[in-house]
């Protein structure tokens, strides 16, 4: 078989959910508080991967309003029955604040999905919907068990009908299953599947670090009882060195090819520089088969690696992204994602033909807000990114450029901003502290700048020239472990983007950005 190499969606794609429809397939990924949720990609062999839209791509469908980082939408689920589309999800309002599920549905996967339909009644997080082949339709989720917790966070898988058209629990709920590594926490994404008489539960247990894990029960009848399979977990990294250069695998789905292989998808990181997962958790492949009616997870080696052998199915060409924005389209590509939910148009690429333009507007990268932000996602662990903006601030504090952004409070601005004159300046924001690290040593002469960020591993440079003119280092050696989910804390991972700002003041001014280029090394 030809190999593929891991994983197959690179960068913050974690929680994968996949179905086939014939000889399609369609993944899906949560996103948190980006907008929009929710990316869709389609593929016919399992390895290269188009993204085809967005599922939550309306304000009306996804508000995002105020969420905090690493809230927001999680863990999706993806199923075709009949037709129809359904995708399922989690909208976590704070840390300690509402988990509230529902799900949309599309007769096209590409769009556009309807409105939500909310679950009320359905306590917990990570969904998931089961069509049985009695036309019956069932929920799962996890809830703290009814007779408390043995230990820290301690969960309960749990099972109810559902009418898949009003969204309305039928019957009452029944616990299912709580888990097979009986000290283990956060038992959840419960994923069910029917073959051969058995219905298999799949959960994710030990939490999404280190200690990440995935386990499987059966039973004959859907409401169990769950025998707990003796081989669990049937994957994990956790037994695994932490030099081993993939870890925290889990949260995982299955999927049957029209070749009667079986296949897994899963979320993983790759950290680097030590262990620091800038990337956040990505989506990885893996071969799965069946004996004794159990799944076995690489059976050949029991890990997941960067490079294995890969499905029987014809390869498909799948055109890489662009390494450069021009900004020449009417619409703006699916790599690209803002901060929360735009409640006002603050960008465009109609006012000025072939640049993104974005108004300067109160809103900081500092703010629980929709800033002005444009960004995409760090895809590999040494990156070059090359920018031109045209930008001519009138105010004191008005400021534009690029950022590297992971949260409120951990990120990096390369901006030229107006202070009395025009200065150049790297401002790092570390635990919500921000210090300049470097500045240029005399005003800038010009308003259009062409920006460098260059990742060489963990170490930044971050340097810029006008027109015409000499590269110039404003700060070398910059430390990217604070991007990381282990340094910064939260679920998600680094973006790099444009942005623009008045810093609280009411502003008419606009930043307008030639093109954008995104360029990853192989380390």
């Amino acid at each position: 078989m030809e190999p593929f190499n891991n994983p197959i969606i690179p960068g913050f794609y974690p929680d994968p959910s996949i179905c086939r429809v014939n000889e399609d397939y369609y993944l899906v990924t949560s996103t948190f508080e980006y907008f929009p949720g929710v990316p869709i990609f389609h593929s016919t062999d399992l390895v290269n991967w188009r993204q085809i839209g967005h599922v939550l791509d309306r304000p009306e469908q996804l508000n995002l309003d105020g969420t905090p980082n690493s809230r927001g939408i999680y863990a999706p689920t993806i199923r075709y029955n009949n037709g129809l589309f359904y995708m399922i999800t989690t909208f976590v309002e704070s840390q300690h604040g509402a988990r509230r599920n529902f799900f949309v549905t599309a007769k096209d996967p590409a769009g556009p999905w309807s409105d939500p339909v909310w679950i009320k009644g359905a306590p917990g997080i990570d969904p998931s919907l089961f069509f049985d082949d009695d036309g019956r339709v069932y929920y799962t989720g996890n809830r703290v068990p009814p007779t408390g917790q043995t230990h820290a966070k301690h969960m309960e898988i749990w099972l109810q009908e559902i009418d898949p058209i009003t969204g309305c629990l039928l019957g009452e709920p029944t616990g299912i299953w709580d888990g097979a590594l009986k000290i283990a926490h956060a038992q959840e994404a419960p994923h069910l599947y029917k073959k051969d008489g058995y219905y298999y539960l799949f959960i994710a247990e030990g939490g999404t670090g280190f200690t990440h894990a995935v386990t499987v029960a059966r039973s004959r009848e859907i409401a169990g009882p769950y025998e707990a399979n003796r081989r669990n977990p049937v994957l994990t990294h956790r037994h695994l060195g932490q030099d081993y250069p993939i870890t925290n695998v889990g949260h995982a789905d299955i999927v049957q090819t029209q070749d009667d292989e079986w296949w897994l998808v899963c979320l993983g990181s790759r950290p680097y520089g030590g262990m620091y997962r800038n990337m956040g958790r990505e989506t990885f492949l893996a071969p799965m088969r069946w004996e004794d009616d159990w799944p076995v997870v690489c059976p050949e080696t029991g890990k997941i690696e960067v490079e294995m052998p890969g499905p029987s199915l014809p390869r498909q060409k799948v055109e890489p992204l662009p390494v450069r924005d021009d900004f020449n389209a009417r619409k703006l590509g699916f790599q690209w994602n803002m901060i929360r939910t735009p409640r006002t148009p603050f960008y465009s690429l109609e006012a000025r033909k072939g640049y993104l333009q974005l108004n300067v507007r109160p809103e900081t990268l500092a703010d629980q807000a929709n800033p002005s932000f444009i960004g995409r996602r760090q895809q590999h662990r040494s990156f070059t990114v090359r920018a031109f903006m045209e930008f001519d601030p009138k105010q004191s504090g008005e400021a534009a450029g690029l950022a590297l952004f992971y949260s409120q409070k951990n990120h990096y601005r390369f901006e030229l901003i107006r202070s009395g004159q025009l200065f150049i300046r790297l401002v790092k924001v570390e635990d919500g502290v921000e210090t300049v690290a470097g500045k240029s040593t005399a005003p800038i002469p010009a308003t259009a700048i062409e920006w460098q960020v260059a990742a060489d591993l963990q170490e930044l440079s971050f340097s810029y020239r006008v027109p015409g003119g000499k590269w110039r280092m404003v700060a070398n050696k910059q430390d990217s472990r604070l991007l990381s989910t282990d340094r910064a804390g939260g679920f998600v991972g680094t973006y790099i983007g444009m942005f623009a700002t008045s810093n609280g003041q009411n502003s008419t001014t606009t930043a307008a950005f030639d093109w954008f280029e995104y360029k990853g090394e192989s380390t």
